[in-house]
Order: structure tokens, then C-alpha cells, then sequence
């Protein structure tokens, strides 16, 4: 039985719900609940009661985590101890449209807490990244969930959720998405990535038969281009240094709006990885400080 599982346990118990302790702990609400499942079997007694999708702890769930937790507590802080030096090579594959805002700080902040970690980063989209990742090219990628879900021979943390939104020149008068898309030309984001496959189906559930004029693998070119006038195009935008030097006009596409699922995806084999686990954890760290949509916080215009 992994010490993982114990620490899931207890933070199921501080956040009231499996959900919870999966956006605690990085996981997905299915692994945690495959964990207090492993869990139950290796202490031979249930810790929860499960009513349909409603579960609540059991007595024993308290009395296992109060028996462990100052153990835990103590290994915790025992792993973290600055002595404790972090060190090796870590090859970190990123999405490209996540290399302007993610790169920099935190090759910054890894250099600072830990000099002996090197980091060799590498670009691509998720598809060719998730490859890398399985043929041992790379340890770990940030990537975006494959609309599918993840292959079950990798491991998967989520890291953020970013929603995409409709960007349209600064001139433009239209007020819903819909006659955006019928007035302007379509400024395609590559149907081969995730982001572009999403986009694709969320305009033509608007627009049905709408073609593109143009379609480009960039992210940056295509808020460029649309700034210029040349069309409108669904993406997500987590450049907040770009979006600010070609202003575009920002729509919300509603309840329906297709959410990008951002993840880092390794092998099992890597799960006790030190070296992963803090890029793992500085990575999710920084994500969270930009906010539900990649901007620190500031929500797109209605």
C-alpha cells in the first residue's frame, strides 16, 4: 500500500468530498476513489458509506487518519527539508502555446529553489508530446487532455481547467458569437490539436457548414490575425502578454463553452520521482496563480 493513499484519505476528510481531494492532490476523482477502494482492502473494513454518487466517511476513516497523521506530517516535513537536495535532469515537454507564459517563470523559480535540477524543455502539441512521453523521449509533458481521455498506461495530473472564448477584431459591433461567426471569416486554430478540434466543434454546433479562410497552428498568429481584421477565431488565451500587445474583443461562449483540460502526463514508473514531483508541483503552482482562464483572474467580457 502506497503512503499516497493515506495522505488522499486525509485530505478527503479536510475537503468533505472526493472532488475535493483530487483538486488537492492533483489527481482525478476516479483515482481517488480507485485509492480508498485499495485502501479498504488492505485494512479489511469500509471507511465510507457510498449512496449513489454521495459517499461519507465512517468512524473508522477518522480513526485510521488521527493513527497516521503526525507520522505523515512528519515524513512531509522530513521531504521537504532544504538539506534534502533536489538534483538530476528533468526533460519537460510543453505545449506551445503555454511556452511564453510557463517557460520562463518556471525555469526561474526551479533554478532558485533547487540549482542542482536542470530542466531540458521541449515544444510540440499534446499529440506528439504524449508520444515522446511513452517512448521514453521525454519524462514528463504539460499537455492538453486528449478529448478521449488519457491512455491508462500513463500517468495523468490535472493542472487547470481554461475555458475557450471567442476573440473578434477591436472594431467589430456584433453582440453574440453567433452572428460573429455568420458576418466575419473564420480564423481556423489546426484541427489536428485538441484546442483546434474543440474550437471546430463548438463554431460549427453555431454555425453549421461554416468554412474556414484561414487555419494556422499558432495560437499568437491567430490573435494577430484576428486583431488585423481578418476574421474570428474560438481559442483559449494564456498569453497575457500577447493579448495585451494585439487587442482583440472577447466573447464567452456560454454554458456550452468547450473547456481546455490541461495536464501533466508522465509514466507510472516515474511516480516516485522526486525531481518530477517538484516541476510537477511548481508548474501547478503557477497555473493557479493565473486564474480560471490563464489571465490572473480577469474573467472575458460577457
Amino acid at each position: 500500500m502506497k503512503i499516497e493513499a493515506f495522505q488522499t484519505l486525509e485530505s478527503v476528510l479536510r475537503t468533505g468530498s472526493f472532488a475535493g481531494a483530487a483538486a488537492e492532490m492533483s489527481l482525478t476523482p476516479s483515482a481517488v476513489s480507485m485509492q480508498m477502494k485499495q485502501l479498504e482492502q488492505y485494512l479489511g473494513q469500509p471507511l465510507f458509506e457510498r449512496a449513489g454518487p454521495r459517499v461519507s466517511p465512517r468512524v473508522a476513516a477518522f480513526d485510521v487518519a488521527a493513527a497516521l497523521r503526525g507520522g505523515l506530517q512528519q515524513l512531509e516535513s522530513l521531504r521537504r527539508k532544504p538539506s534534502v537536495a533536489i538534483q538530476g535532469v528533468v526533460k519537460l515537454g510543453i505545449i506551445e502555446s503555454l511556452l511564453p507564459s510557463l517557460l520562463p517563470d518556471s525555469l526561474s523559480a526551479l533554478r532558485q529553489r533547487h540549482p542542482r535540477l536542470s530542466i531540458e524543455p521541449m515544444r510540440g502539441r499534446s499529440a506528439g508530446l504524449i508520444n515522446a512521453v511513452k517512448s521514453g523521449q521525454l519524462d514528463a509533458a504539460v499537455v492538453a487532455l486528449p478529448a478521449k481521455g488519457g491512455s491508462e498506461r500513463l500517468r495523468w495530473w490535472p493542472l487547470a481547467r481554461r475555458e475557450l472564448v471567442l476573440i473578434a477584431p477591436p472594431d467589430s459591433t456584433e453582440t453574440s458569437p453567433t452572428l460573429l461567426l455568420r458576418r466575419h471569416d473564420w480564423v481556423r486554430y489546426d484541427r489536428n490539436t485538441v484546442t483546434g478540434a474543440m474550437a471546430a466543434r463548438h463554431v460549427l454546433s453555431l454555425v453549421p457548414n461554416k468554412r474556414s479562410a484561414l487555419e494556422l497552428d499558432s495560437a499568437p498568429a491567430i490573435i494577430a490575425s484576428v486583431h488585423r481584421g481578418l476574421g474570428v477565431s474560438i481559442i483559449h488565451l494564456l498569453d497575457e502578454a500577447f493579448a495585451a500587445a494585439y487587442p482583440v474583443r472577447e466573447l464567452r461562449l456560454g454554458r456550452n463553452a468547450p473547456m481546455l483540460e490541461l495536464t501533466l502526463v508522465a509514466r507510472k514508473s516515474s511516480d516516485d520521482d522526486r525531481a518530477l514531483a517538484v516541476v510537477r508541483e511548481q508548474v501547478a503552482a503557477l497555473l493557479r496563480a493565473t486564474g480560471r482562464d490563464g489571465r490572473n483572474g480577469r474573467q472575458p467580457p460577457a
